[in-house]
């Protein structure tokens, strides 16, 4: 069995993010990009279950920029066997990522698509259920244990107050969470070997898939600074101002 996973390249969760003067995007200009921290879950989950025998390969794929390759090859040093580029020059939006990946479903056959459950960037969480939708599949999302039993998987998803646990039929698709696993570093060795692992691109045209965005970005703005707080001399003294100056007490 397969395991596909899709990756995307973000910047680093490490850095403090900058607008632009003119308002029209997130300045990247020498900024550290990375793997989407739950795609490094996503990669993670699947070398453990082909490790365990329960899959045969794992593919990488990513939809993005000439340096998109970068990350493959990080999934690839991780331990992927082979990794697919999809090359596009501008940003992708969630529903023409999930075709895309549709279509790379469709031409690799998985039994499994593990993907994160949302990129750091946009924060969307709209990938992963959008392409289960689009291929008829069962979905797991916001998975933080993952069981694969021959044609079914057991996944037990993070909810509002405890844990759900569902049954798949596979072909299925799952979503990770935080505390699915912990991510393996690259070793010096695999990173050398992941050089001569295959890269395979593609262009969204490969697939029929037009990648034009539905969607217009006004403006991008840097969020409010906290404005300093305030020491009261009683409880009497705080009840009031919550209930004159913040406005969360009747």
């Amino acid at each position: 069995m397969k395991i596909l996973v899709p990756v995307k390249r973000v910047v680093d969760y490490n850095v403090k993010i900058r607008v632009k003067p003119d308002g029209s995007g997130v300045d990247l200009t020498n900024v550290k990009m990375s793997m989407n921290p739950f795609d490094e879950i996503a990669v993670e989950e699947a070398l453990r279950q082909k490790e365990a025998g329960k899959a045969t390969e794992v593919i990488v794929v990513s939809i993005g920029p000439a340096q998109a390759v970068e990350t493959i090859r990080t999934g690839l040093a991780m331990g992927a066997d082979r990794g697919i580029h999809v090359k596009t020059d501008g940003p992708v939006e969630p529903l023409a990522v999930a075709k895309i990946l549709k279509g790379v479903a469709n031409a690799e056959g998985p039994g499994v698509i593990i993907l994160g459950k949302q990129a750091i960037d946009d924060d969307c969480n709209q990938t992963g259920q959008m392409l289960a939708a689009l291929l008829g599949w069962g979905q797991g999302t916001f998975a933080s244990k993952l069981v694969i039993d021959g044609e079914k998987a057991e996944v037990t998803r993070e909810v509002d107050g405890g844990s759900q646990t569902v049954e798949l039929k596979l072909p299925a698709i799952v979503t990770t969470d935080l505390r699915l696993n912990e991510p393996r570093y690259a070793s010096l060795p695999n990173i050398m070997k992941a050089k001569k692992k295959p890269i395979a691109e593609q262009s969204p045209a490969d697939y029929g898939v037009d990648t034009t965005p539905r969607l217009k970005v006004l403006k991008t703005v840097e969020p409010v600074g906290r404005k300093g707080g305030i020491k009261v001399a009683s409880v009497r003294e705080l009840v009031s101002k919550l209930k004159t100056e913040a406005g969360v007490l009747p």
